[in-house]
């Protein structure tokens, strides 16, 4: 809740840069109302079951970008995912009709990219809530909790079957979160 209270500052900020000043790339003004309302209704951001779920049904015209260092990305990258410094994303072509997933490591930087991207003017702007951590807790190795609900059981066996897909392994009850890095993608 506070990482997340934090982003929405953060974004907040950047628009606040851009308010009633033209942006260089475009020169195109920047509608903050209509980025906070949508901040505001959460229309921002995706979670990680849902980046699995449009990668694994292949999504038409989603691009995964990866706002993070090379080394991070070497490291470690998201299927699909294609490496663009955050300071270059002016200059890269990205069609209107393609459904563009930002992420970095804790979601800080995507949100950031996130207002840049509307700034140019694309609609289909999203950024993964929690960053690649979240991906690799909920996507690449989940947990069910201890005394979860039928219906909590249910739903965790398509978030079980999305980490087999992605060679993710499923964690025992109650677990704690796997933070390291994994090799490979």
């Amino acid at each position: 809740m506070v990482r997340g209270l934090g982003v929405v500052a953060a974004v907040l900020g950047f628009m606040a840069i851009f308010a009633g000043s033209p942006y260089s790339a475009q020169h195109a003004r920047v509608d903050v109302d209509a980025l906070a309302k949508s901040v505001q209704r959460e229309d921002d951001h995706v979670t990680a079951i849902e980046l699995a779920g449009w990668i694994k049904n292949r999504r038409p015209q989603l691009r995964v970008v990866d706002v993070r260092s090379k080394d991070e990305y070497e490291a470690y990258h998201l299927p699909m995912a294609e490496r663009v410094s955050i300071d270059s994303l002016s200059s890269v072509e990205f069609g209107r009709d393609e459904t563009i997933v930002l992420y970095s490591d804790g979601g800080a930087h995507a949100a950031q990219a996130w207002v840049f991207l509307r700034a140019l003017g694309h609609d289909k702007v999203f950024f993964l809530r929690g960053g690649v951590y979240e991906w690799l807790d909920q996507v690449m190795s989940p947990a069910l909790a201890t005394g979860a609900s039928a219906k909590d059981s249910v739903a965790f066996a398509d978030v079980a079957a999305l980490s087999r897909y992605f060679g993710g392994e499923v964690r025992s009850p109650d677990a704690p979160p796997v933070r390291t890095r994994r090799r490979g993608c």
